[in-house]
């Protein structure tokens, strides 16, 4: 199988599932997980059709973004799905359409204040960076990711930060339990985003993107299935 193939089957897979949910597969964002793989096969995800991509590592996307760049006659969003350190904030925000894994009030605000310093211009005014929360629905000590309860009171908090728009949250399935336990997962995330009145829900990967987008995701991170 190329990765045109392997791309084919998971918009396949997409679109069945949110048949069987009763949605729209254009309801949900597919975003091709690169951390695996080289500048290639990146770019030849690209050239079949799959713009929206994602890197852990912002060193790693700061380098594929330079060289799809070049490479890609396409426009690439890029998505940062791994923990964001704050001092890679000033290299990192320019190149990213969406970051998944704000996990601190701290980290919204250096967000907002570095995204501040970046765009003030006389020029023109920049829209405020998209962000989603991570949660940590698990309550997995080994995950980032805000606890639940915590994630309302940033929700109140962000007119303090005009520069950040929190789109939405996002969260990773427990290790252990199954498509069973990732279910609850994602019910929990959607429950709280519908509270909340945000929009996006950014859950699911390889595994388990089906049971996601049955739970409500609107954005699929989706890596090996594409790759292997």
């Amino acid at each position: 199988m190329s990765i045109a193939d392997n791309l084919r089957r998971v918009q396949q897979r997409i679109a069945r599932a949110a048949a069987a949910a009763g949605r729209r597969a254009d309801e949900i964002t597919l975003v091709g997980v690169t951390k695996y793989v080289g500048v290639n096969e990146a770019l030849e995800l690209v050239e079949a059709g799959c713009t929206e991509l994602a890197e852990s590592r912002p060193q790693q996307l700061w380098s594929k973004a330079s060289e799809l760049a070049s490479a890609s006659g396409r426009a690439v969003r890029w998505h940062l799905v791994g923990h964001l350190q704050r001092n890679k904030l000033r290299r990192t925000l320019p190149l990213v359409s969406l970051i998944h894994s704000v996990d601190s009030e701290r980290l919204l605000a250096a967000i907002d204040a570095e995204w501040q310093s970046l765009t003030a211009t006389p020029s023109e005014a920049q829209p405020p960076i998209r962000v989603l929360l991570e949660v940590n629905t698990s309550g997995e000590a080994a995950k980032h990711g805000l606890a639940p309860e915590a994630v309302e009171p940033i929700v109140a908090a962000a007119p303090r930060f005009p520069h950040v728009e929190i789109c939405g949250l996002m969260t990773m399935a427990a290790l252990e339990g199954g498509l069973e336990v990732a279910a609850r997962n994602f019910a929990m995330l959607r429950k709280l985003r519908d509270d909340l009145r945000l929009q996006e829900l950014s859950t699911g990967m390889s595994g388990d993107f089906e049971v996601a987008i049955r739970e409500g995701a609107t954005i699929v991170r989706v890596g090996s299935a594409l790759w292997e």
